[in-house]
């Protein structure tokens, strides 16, 4: 890494370090004044609430990171053009796109980290938080957490087969009362009734068993079976929760659902029509296009920051917050339009993306 490089990097990482921790804490303290009496209800403890906002933290992270780094990049443009040495760095033939890639390898770099986030924790920290909230709840009360689901309707579309499940334990995948309808290879249907199941090595294994199969409509009981035919998984039907209760999300909200989700869900109903077609498409590339907006702020920023002259610090604050606004505004409303129908998904979810880096692309490059 030349020396230019590394030189503009720590003028990058101090003001990003300032700006994300700044973020961090400003979100919790206005959170925990707001949900203060709820938390005293739930009876948590300081190191439990303490608990409860490091696991939500990565969901902020998805928001805070990209906002972090336009305000960081556009504070330490700033800074150097106030010094001149912007121009002295120009006056001396480093392109502007030169002068950029170290910011651009930022932003691409937290792209990749905050597909990460988004994939393999933001999904879960929503039922570990509920996990935290419902601790000191009676068992009954317990029940009603997001661990557990009562009355789950499991459809499996390609393949045929419906899953009535009288209770769910989304943590361990364990079954209690299942009934499984579906159509045997033979003719006629098959129909099992089970007081519990439980997912071990890739196959269900039932217990205290009921079986109703084929045209003539014969009877089976037997305390344990083994139904290798049934290939559902736990991870497939925490799909569809999660997909469920999405539906119940205020549509311009980001999906909050990962992409091995989105895509278990798929599989599982290749029919999909109408608003739930539309939602989950969109859903698929929100997700895909969501962890790109790291790069896109930095484009967007270039032109803002990188103009020669004397300029406050504060000028690069202001336009910042502007320049969020209007993104999360765009964004909001493309996802609006997406999961109603009234976009295709892959427009919904790229557009703030594309019109916005499309914007500081052309204008950097008429920066003189």
């Amino acid at each position: 890494m030349r020396l230019l490089d590394r030189y503009l990097l720590r003028e990058l990482m101090i003001p990003l370090g300032y700006t994300l921790g700044g973020f961090l804490i400003f979100w919790a303290s206005f959170d925990l004044l707001g949900n203060m009496d709820h938390y005293r209800e739930a009876k948590l403890t300081f190191l439990e609430v303490v608990q409860l906002y490091v696991i939500r933290t990565p969901e902020l992270l998805v928001t805070v990171i990209p906002i972090a780094l336009l305000l960081a990049v556009l504070i330490a443009l700033a800074t150097l053009s106030r010094h001149q040495e912007l121009t002295a760095m120009r006056a001396a033939g480093i392109h502007v796109w030169r002068l950029a890639a170290p910011y651009l390898g930022v932003g691409l770099g937290l792209s990749g980290v905050l597909f990460a986030i988004s994939e393999l924790w933001v999904p879960r920290s929503l039922d570990a938080a509920n996990a935290v909230l419902s601790r000191h709840t009676d068992a009954a009360a317990a029940l009603d957490d997001s661990r557990w689901v009562r009355d789950l309707v499991f459809q499996n579309e390609r393949a045929g087969r419906q899953w009535i499940i009288g209770l769910y334990d989304r943590q361990t995948g364990t079954m209690y009362a299942p009934s499984i309808v579906w159509n045997d290879p033979e003719g006629g249907g098959r129909r099992l009734v089970a007081w519990q199941a439980v997912h071990t090595n890739g196959v269900w294994t039932f217990y205290t068993v009921r079986q109703l199969a084929g045209i003539s409509g014969s009877v089976m009981n037997t305390n344990r079976l083994t139904v290798p035919e049934l290939t559902e998984t736990p991870e497939q039907i925490d799909s569809e929760i999660a997909f469920n209760a999405s539906r119940n999300e205020d549509a311009s909200r980001r999906a909050q659902l990962s992409l091995r989700q989105i895509l278990n869900y798929r599989r599982l109903h290749p029919h999909l029509e109408g608003l739930a077609w539309a939602r989950l498409n969109t859903d698929l590339h929100a997700r895909l296009a969501e962890p790109w907006t790291c790069l896109v702020v930095v484009l967007i920023a270039l032109p803002f920051g990188m103009p020669a002259g004397r300029r406050n610090v504060f000028i690069g604050v202001a336009a910042s917050i502007f320049i969020a606004f209007s993104f999360f505004i765009l964004l909001s409303f493309s996802l609006v339009l997406g999961r109603g129908g009234y976009l295709p998904g892959v427009m919904a979810a790229w557009l703030p993306n594309v019109v916005f880096a499309t914007t500081g692309i052309v204008l950097t490059r008429r920066l003189r």
